[in-house]
């Protein structure tokens, strides 16, 4: 099969909306494979984070980007022969992705490596940019979003139940300032792709949201 006839769906949105739990559960219904764009930031900035390259070395965290020895198994997320799932998590870890990914080079560094993901039977993408700037021609595309207060509030339940400390109001000033610059970022800016399906998941459970995408996915499949 040619790639570019491998059904892909996107689900974009901003920071603990929900998206990576929602795609990880529609791609296991679906039978498809698995992309947490976000993840790839994460490594990254946790690879740039231990090796000590700063922020302003953009050519040295690129240069980590291009040789990230990533896989996904599951839901454990693995960087050579080390579980990072929770590693990647921490809020240091998740600032300093968000400052990577304004970054040009970092962001052409991991582009082929994300479009090495589409493979057969399909793809479930989520990140920021997946809709807009890497599968543009996705058969399904969706932006998944929350106010900021539940986002926070999702943020801080997941944070404790890994045994990270965490403060709510810490949090919701943390996700203003990441909602802000990656809607700001001159390159691939946060936003709804063309075409896209706009999802609140304020008062929906994450299972609602999966049936939700589901019948969104069936419909566009007749309409192909």
């Amino acid at each position: 099969m040619q790639t570019t006839a491998i059904p892909v769906i996107t689900i974009d949105g901003p920071t603990a909306s929900g998206k990576g739990t929602v795609a990880h559960r529609v791609a296991d219904r679906l039978g498809f494979h698995y992309l947490d764009s976000g993840a790839l930031y994460r490594l990254t900035a946790l690879t740039a984070l231990r090796h000590g390259t700063a922020l302003s070395d953009e050519h040295g965290i690129a240069k980590t980007a291009e040789k990230l020895p990533v896989r996904f198994a599951g839901d454990a997320m693995w960087l050579a022969n080390e579980n990072v799932t929770d590693a990647i998590r921490a809020e240091d870890v998740g600032n300093m992705a968000s400052k990577i990914a304004a970054l040009p080079t970092v962001r052409h560094a991991l582009t082929g490596l994300q479009l090495g993901f589409r493979k057969a039977p399909g793809l479930v993408a989520d990140g920021r940019d997946m809709g807009t700037v890497i599968f543009p021609q996705a058969i399904l595309k969706v932006f998944l979003t929350a106010s900021v207060e539940a986002r926070a509030e999702r943020r801080y339940k997941q944070l404790i139940g890994k045994g990270f400390a965490a403060n709510m109001e810490d949090l919701l000033k943390d996700l203003r300032e990441r909602d802000a610059r990656d809607s700001n970022r001159a390159i691939a800016p946060l936003k709804p792709a063309e075409g896209a399906h706009i999802l609140d998941t304020s008062a929906m459970t994450a299972d609602e949201a999966v049936e939700q995408v589901l019948k969104w996915y069936a419909a566009a499949r007749k309409q192909s």
